[in-house]
């Protein structure tokens, strides 16, 4: 970015913000920059005076009726966030258009002021001063976009307010304006991060739909596992089809539809939503068994593929890999991309498939920051070229103590420990399909990821449902993925490790090579940290009572004082009872005897629940079924 050109003139400028409201988009489009926002028409009406009425009356939010009130100089403000909102400018914002009103839809409104009379009946007896409906612009999540723009640099963006911009506008100005000083984010804001948004949900036609709902999900239930019903089948995996016929219900993350568990026969493959146990918790329970005891598939294509090629390959990613991935060919090695704080950027694997070749294998939600802190970490010299495979390469994971067994009644390789071990990759022929098996995983079990040409994904898939039920095969989805995970206590980026954690807080220092010749980003701020006392540190908790959940934020208690809050939770139905990672705080420094000496609560919809805690995985510590 290197300036803005006016009407009266050029303006020469190093940064320029884009904070243009709903105009956002296709000030963001002049540039080649996607910010997805649509305008939704926005309904309010004020009131006569009201009697009684003071400036000192708080807001009054009511999600039930979709509304909300506020004092406005004596009269009563109401307005609306309906469960389904009218979108507005489908062809354009008109270019004479500045903070007009829109026409009055009183059959629209009218739902939301009946239920007004409701709560407050003052309101059958006054009249109405105003009438207004005007646009205003929302997200395809209703989060704010903020930072800086993946596709030009020094191009920031601060739009999409969702109708809360005065709300945030000190806090976004203040963090903004932190960002651009030091090229960074001051706290993590993933979550508003304009990195998180994808290509594909700037297009208009998504946008209405997405915009629409997503509005009126504003003042819905937040339920946990909620998944939206607009805009769906962005993206779907070759075995779609495969998994919808034997009962998938799929979840939508990053425009992909994932099977997030499997209905039986006879049950319809539709989420009840609860905070307590949904309908689907016993089916993901019989999934996470047939992990632990048996074998279980994954489809996980959604998986975010990168090929890095080039005669300086090794040399770029060893100075951008915490790890040290100077390896031999065939080699699996699990890292962290830090920044220059320590914190960590990206956690993913990288496999070297020759000497000039590597993959790297991250999750679908961060794709695109990771592509991108890839790509502004390859000096402009160097002769690397850095290819997305996403969506030519299919993913199967097959998972459990009878993987080996199932897998190897396909193919003529041999699969044994001393022939394939734990962190290899191996390239094999199965149903006359040429695959690479990588043998990882992240549940915590023997199995194979299998990497796979995206037109014979289906082949596959076939021959290991046909072969599957001798073995006691079954499908897993990604509810059952994450309870497998969190018993295991590996980490999940956004969740449990973000750019303000580092490593040696997260409890990966393990996965740290201080000693290989490439200095690799924030080691500098990792040594300082080793030379100090830790002061948090991720600690695995699991509830002594087995019937209470986790999801996220509960509050952790050492003692009867609030240390932190659990960053990820799940059920871990191998444990029996609800597992959650979380940071443990103390100011004077944290070590193992600290946590070990702690007597530990976590609280669940207000009430305290004893809880364990522990610095080693919960499930198999010794990883020995891993290496089965």
């Amino acid at each position: 970015m290197t300036g803005v050109q006016t009407g009266r003139g050029d303006i020469k400028a190093e940064v320029v913000v884009n904070c243009a409201g709903m105009w956002a988009r296709e000030v963001g489009l002049m540039c080649g920059v996607n910010v997805p926002l649509h305008a939704c028409e926005h309904f309010y009406v004020v009131t006569e005076a009201m009697e009684g009425l003071s400036p000192q009356l708080p807001v009054l939010r009511d999600t039930d009726g979709c509304a909300y009130y506020r004092e406005d100089a004596g009269k009563l403000l109401l307005g609306a966030f309906e469960p389904r909102a009218k979108p507005w400018g489908m062809e354009g914002i008109p270019e004479d258009f500045c903070f007009d009103r829109l026409p009055e839809d009183m059959e629209h409104f009218l739902p939301v002021l009946k239920q007004a009379t409701r709560r407050v009946p003052a309101l059958e007896d006054t009249g109405i001063h105003t009438w207004f409906n005007g646009p205003e612009s929302f997200t395809p999540d209703v989060r704010y976009l903020l930072g800086e723009a993946p596709e030009v640099r020094n191009f920031h963006v601060a739009a999409g307010f969702n109708s809360i911009g005065i709300q945030s506008a000190g806090g976004a100005g203040k963090v903004l304006a932190e960002w651009i000083v030091a090229g960074h984010p001051p706290v993590d804001l993933w979550d508003v991060d304009i990195q998180r948004v994808f290509p594909f949900q700037g297009d208009s036609r998504y946008l209405v739909e997405r915009a629409s709902e997503a509005l009126g999900l504003l003042y819905a239930m937040h339920w946990p596992y909620r998944q939206y019903e607009t805009a769906r089948g962005i993206h779907t995996s070759p075995l779609h089809e495969r998994l919808e016929s034997r009962g998938a219900c799929f979840g939508e993350v990053a425009g992909w539809e994932r099977a997030n568990w499997f209905a039986p026969a006879g049950v319809a493959p539709r989420y009840e939503y609860s905070y307590k146990r949904q309908n689907w918790f016993p089916y993901a329970a019989e999934e996470h068994r047939a992990v632990r005891e048996a074998v279980a598939l994954f489809d996980q294509t959604s998986f975010a593929k990168f090929r890095v090629q080039g005669a300086d390959a090794e040399a770029v990613l060893q100075r951008i890999c915490a790890n040290d991935v100077g390896v031999a060919p065939g080699r699996i090695v699990y890292t962290q991309w830090l920044n220059p704080r320590g914190g960590i950027e990206a956690d993913l694997t990288v496999t070297r498939l020759a000497e000039d070749t590597y993959q790297i294998v991250t999750s679908a939600v961060s794709a695109l920051r990771n592509l991108t802190w890839l790509h502004r970490q390859i000096p402009d010299t160097a002769r690397v070229a850095v290819t997305d495979e996403t969506f030519t390469t299919a993913v199967i994971g097959l998972m459990g103590p009878h993987s080996r067994l199932l897998l190897g009644s396909l193919v003529e390789e041999n699969l044994s420990n001393e022939a394939f071990p734990f962190g290899w990759a191996r390239e094999i022929t199965l149903a006359g399909v040429p695959v690479r098996a990588q043998r990882i995983t992240y549940v915590g079990e023997l199995g194979w990821e299998l990497y796979i040409p995206a037109d014979s994904a289906v082949r596959v898939f076939d021959a290991l449902a046909d072969a599957g039920p001798a073995h006691g095969l079954r499908l897993a989805g990604m509810h059952t993925l994450d309870s497998c995970r969190i018993e295991k206590a590996y980490r999940h980026w956004g969740h449990d490790i973000t750019d303000e954690d580092t490593p040696l807080e997260a409890g990966l220092g393990f996965a740290c090579a201080f000693d290989k010749a490439v200095p690799f980003i924030g080691r500098d701020a990792l040594l300082r940290q080793k030379e100090q006392r830790l002061t948090r540190r991720l600690v695995q908790f699991a509830l002594e009572d087995p019937a209470p959940l986790l999801y996220h934020n509960e509050p952790i208690y050492r003692d009867g004082e609030i240390v932190g809050h659990i960053a990820s939770g799940n059920y871990g139905h191998t444990l029996g009872r609800a597992i959650g990672l979380g940071y443990v705080n103390h100011p004077d420094g944290i070590t193992a005897e600290f946590i070990r000496s702690g007597s530990y609560e976590i609280e669940v919809a207000c009430e305290r629940i004893p809880a364990r805690a522990s610095l080693r995985p919960l499930y198999d510590p010794e990883n020995e079924r891993i290496r089965g």
